[in-house]
């Protein structure tokens, strides 16, 4: 796609402007997800992961009919900037499991970013320029001509109005509020003069409840050692996750001559989705049985 766009000087230097396609997610994303989860706090879960998967509908369209580097850059910061979903999904992970199914819940996240990591590439690589890669059936639909990577992303789309659809006849609200009550004992004495003697009347007892809005903590407080040593080591399994995810589809695409592969576009498609069916079996199979045996933090 990024050779597409004729923006590289040499084939080398298509790696560089992958890179920056690659990273204006995530770095869009680090500057609005606090934003994101705190306002789930305040309107609920289930609204902001709609607004979510909203955004990244319209991104993905936005990507599809892109026709230069610049306007596929700015489409992947709209979607990052849109994708609150990754840290409310696991506030909701959260909040319908207990100690008995955390674990194994806790393992459908990773298992699904990764499944959608590779199934999205290879989607990606398998669909992408049909109109070449399957001229007997797209070869004269003139719109996956002029914009070859619209169908993927068409795809992509339909995943996401099912999840759209799904979230909004289906899922309920997860962030139950229960505001904490302050009761007050409130009596009140009358005393009426009377010619020889004083008369005390005592009004029933008025119980009057009011929220109680929790606390919010600073990020500080919030930033305990067992937190920071579990942000270090998802910074650190992040960065590898995202150097193999970016740097494999590069070194496939690669000429021979230039140390690479040679895939084409389907080829590396493939590939992923092999490597997808060794996720499966890792979060699905192997983690479970780890976490059981050495606990979480171990």
């Amino acid at each position: 796609m990024v050779a597409d766009f004729n923006v590289a000087k040499s084939p080398k230097d298509i790696a560089f402007y992958a890179s920056l396609l690659a990273a204006a997610f995530p770095i869009c994303q680090m500057m609005t997800i606090m934003y994101w989860s705190r306002l789930s706090d305040r309107i609920g879960r289930r609204p902001v992961l709609m607004i979510g998967l909203l955004g990244y509908l319209v991104s993905f369209l936005m990507f599809g009919i892109c026709r230069s580097f610049y306007w596929a850059l700015f489409a992947r910061c709209i979607n990052g900037l849109l994708a609150g979903n990754v840290a409310v999904i696991k506030s909701v992970f959260a909040e319908i499991s207990d100690d008995t199914n955390r674990p194994r819940m806790m393992a459908l996240l990773p298992l699904m970013w990764n499944l959608g990591s590779v199934g999205g590439a290879a989607i990606g690589g398998i669909f992408a320029d049909p109109t070449h890669q399957y001229p007997r059936i797209f070869g004269h639909m003139e719109i996956f001509r002029v914009f070859p990577y619209l169908l993927p992303c068409l795809i992509d789309c339909s995943i996401t109005v099912f999840g759209l659809v799904m979230g909004i006849f289906k899922m309920e609200e997860t962030l139950v509020r229960e505001p904490a009550s302050r009761t007050m004992d409130i009596r009140m004495s009358l005393t009426s003069p009377s010619s020889s003697t004083s008369t005390l009347a005592t009004e029933s007892t008025q119980l009057l409840t009011e929220p109680v809005q929790p606390k919010q903590r600073s990020m500080r407080e919030l930033l305990t050692p067992t937190v920071v040593r579990v942000m270090a080591t998802n910074v650190v399994m992040g960065l590898g996750v995202a150097m193999s995810d970016q740097a494999y589809p590069i070194f496939a695409a690669s000429d021979l001559s230039d140390g690479g592969l040679g895939f084409a576009a389907r080829g590396i498609g493939f590939s992923l989705a092999v490597s997808g069916v060794a996720v499966m079996y890792l979060q699905l199979v192997a983690y479970p049985k780890l976490e059981r045996k050495y606990g979480a933090l171990d």
